[in-house]
């Protein structure tokens, strides 16, 4: 039978390595590298996603030298034993088929540690520490790490090396002059600032021969001050092809722009761009890669020409029999990624081994398995959330006999609230997957059933999952049943008008995400010319950092975001995003009014005292208040199945009803169904 992508799933040989497709699994730092003894779990991990499908896999970067470091003692690739503890690694992935590249990153001034170094002594925001600049002597010792780097790369049994020449880390601080302010042979001009990457690509293709796959990460659109210009980034992969390079993967942005890439609210395949317009440059095949989500998505930009290959990096936590499914036709089975990073970077960048808030197996395939049951339960799940449903498919899928009843007319939960979001619709792809997840595991579904503890007790059921999930919680303000106030599940189901003036009470994720919804006047995520004016980017190859000044459409509202505690506002949102929603409600003009208490809501507006003793008054006059107050568990019948002697599980919301998390749900969803 012929698949629906034919380019994405046929093979290609890119610097003497044939590979079985044109997927690559991009580079994701998954902190199991900083270990030894977590190799195992490394493998296991890259193993499964060989297994499904993937034709090239790239590792997280490895250190080229204790100076290149991360943080101290991160990884590292550096002596024959390292080398050999490798072996582990590549053999998983060389048994499922799949070839695999090691990339070596040195993070430059990025390090945590006070022994770094960069192109000139010019501070990260990332590291407390200034760094040293690189003498001359210290650059060929740098290049020399990074031949040898690869050396014992090739003695692990890896295919081939990625450099990484992005992000901002060392070879991107010698290539932008926000970070290159030397004026030896190493700064200054377009080429001397480009030297040290080209030296690096000749001096390894001189030590590793023509059949190991050397690539390097650019930064094709870096969106900082001071960047480089997109007609030197052409040049640039024009001197590295021929200095031996084999293949260039898109990398977009550093680490401290201030121009989203990787988010939900970024549209699909946004860069794609600038990969179409190196690739006419350039006759080494080139990659595309960020906010590339489905085989659909992928097989279009082939199709179109506009890249060799495609790298998926964060849609292989979701879901690591991506391709697999693609080249059955089963596309439709897929989890996909919905770009949340609230598994992923936010882990990242807090110290926490990566996973994934829609498939938690991610990085814990030895640790977390459905294993086949050895005795089938009937199961009750009640509540089609996001924990009820991660419950549902994973008991099924071990072989019991499942049925889930939703008071709703439909499933989803929150999920079914956030795909409603403008910027969340990749949400509406989890509420795709869990129905077709149902389908096939055999689930029995039961909407518009609001089960009583007495249908159950007289159910039969050897275990009964409750995951009722939450209700909005109303402060006790006075007129909070005044005709205006709306809950925030009535806004953004649109269940009532709302004028132009706002209020709202709240300024946790879901006071931000009603704020958006409030000021937006459609979603620039369905509308990537939009979302480049919102946010400055610009196709001018001259433009440094391809950065222009934005063009924001003014908000549809008047809108004032209010919180009891004082100081900054969006401290809760995610470590990766936060600062995407903040600067999106600055770019409105929303109003942040905190440290306040509540006097009352009337026919004027919102009445609020504010100060050190709350001794100033102030009424905010508006047409409609919503309330973002926090939320309540939903668990009315864990007391009466209790008292009835059922086995009862509570989990998602109902377990737990802080600031809403469906990471914590699905987690909490898929372990139960591993352990029953």
């Amino acid at each position: 039978m012929r698949s629906a992508f034919p380019r994405l799933l046929s093979p290609v040989t890119v610097g003497g390595v044939a590979l079985r497709n044109r997927v690559v699994m991009g580079s994701m730092h998954t902190g199991l590298e900083d270990r030894d003894w977590h190799i195992d779990r490394l493998a296991a991990f890259f193993a499964e996603r060989a297994r499904g499908g993937v034709g090239l896999i790239v590792t997280g970067g490895y250190s080229p030298s204790r100076e290149g470091w991360l943080s101290p003692f991160a990884c590292a690739l550096l002596t024959e034993a390292d080398a050999h503890r490798h072996r582990a690694i590549t053999d998983a992935v060389h048994a499922e088929g799949a070839k695999i590249a090691l990339q070596i990153l040195h993070a430059g001034r990025d390090s945590e540690v006070p022994i770094s170094v960069s192109a000139s002594a010019v501070t990260s925001p990332f590291s407390a520490f200034v760094p040293r600049e690189l003498t001359e002597e210290g650059i060929e010792t740098t290049i020399a790490d990074h031949v040898r780097c690869a050396e014992l790369a090739k003695l692990a049994g890896y295919d081939g090396i990625e450099l990484m020449g992005g992000e901002g880390f060392l070879i991107n601080q010698f290539l932008a002059p926000r970070t290159n302010h030397r004026t030896d042979r190493w700064g200054g001009s377009t080429e001397n600032r480009q030297r040290l990457a080209v030296e690096i690509v000749r001096r390894t293709r001189q030590a590793m021969g023509p059949q190991f796959l050397i690539s390097i990460r650019m930064s094709l659109a870096e969106f900082v001050e001071e960047g480089q210009t997109f007609d030197e980034i052409i040049t640039l992969a024009k001197q590295l092809e021929a200095a031996g390079l084999d293949l260039i993967n898109t990398d977009i942005g550093w680490h401290e722009s201030r121009v989203p890439t990787i988010a939900t609210s970024v549209p699909r395949a946004a860069f794609v761009r600038y990969t179409a317009e190196v690739k006419k440059h350039v006759s080494i095949p080139v990659v595309a890669a960020n906010r590339i989500n489905t085989p659909e998505v992928a097989e279009d930009i082939l199709e179109r020409g506009d890249a060799d290959l495609i790298a998926l990096a964060r849609p292989l936590l979701a879901d690591p029999d991506w391709v697999n499914k693609a080249a059955a036709d089963k596309a439709d089975e897929i989890n996909t990624c919905i770009a949340c990073n609230q598994a992923c970077l936010d882990h990242t960048f807090t110290g926490k081994f990566v996973s994934c808030l829609v498939n938690p197996r991610a990085c814990h395939e030895t640790l977390l398995q459905l294993l086949p049951t050895r005795r089938a339960k009937r199961v009750a799940v009640v509540g089609a959330g996001p924990a009820g449903l991660a419950a549902a498919i994973g008991l099924a899928e071990r072989g019991h006999r499942v049925e889930l009843f939703e008071a709703d007319d439909k499933i989803g939960g929150q999920f079914d609230l956030a795909r409603r979001v403008p910027g969340k619709e990749e949400f509406n792809e989890s509420i795709r997957y869990f129905t077709r997840k149902l389908e096939l595991t055999g689930v029995r579904v039961h909407l518009n059933t609001r089960v009583t503890a007495e249908e159950l007790a007289a159910g039969g059921w050897d275990e009964v999952v409750l995951a009722t999930g939450v209700r909005p919680r109303m402060p006790d303000i006075p007129g909070i049943d005044h005709p205006m106030v709306l809950s925030y599940p009535e806004l953004i189901r649109q269940e009532r008008p709302v004028g132009k003036r706002v209020a709202v009470i709240g300024a946790g994720g879901i006071g931000f995400d009603v704020s958006e919804m409030l000021t937006a006047h459609g979603s620039t995520a369905l509308n990537l010319e939009e979302w480049q004016q919102e946010w400055g980017v610009t196709a001018d190859p001259q433009a440094p950092g391809q950065m222009t000044a934005p063009s924001v459409t003014p908000a549809v509202r008047d809108v004032t975001l209010l919180q009891r505690k004082s100081g900054a506002f969006g401290t809760t949102l995610g470590k990766s995003t936060g600062w995407i929603h903040r600067a999106a409600l600055d770019a409105k003009g929303v109003q942040q009014v905190g440290g306040i208490s509540y006097d009352g809501i009337d026919d004027r507006g919102v009445h609020i005292s504010y100060g050190a003793n709350h001794e100033h008054k102030r009424v905010i006059e508006v047409d409609n208040v919503v309330v973002c107050a926090g939320q309540e568990s939903v668990r009315d019948l864990h007391a009466q199945l209790v008292y009835r002697g059922l086995p009862v599980h509570v989990i998602g919301g109902a377990d737990e009803a802080a600031e809403l998390d469906a990471k914590r749900a699905i987690d909490q969803g898929t372990r139960l169904a591993a352990a029953l």
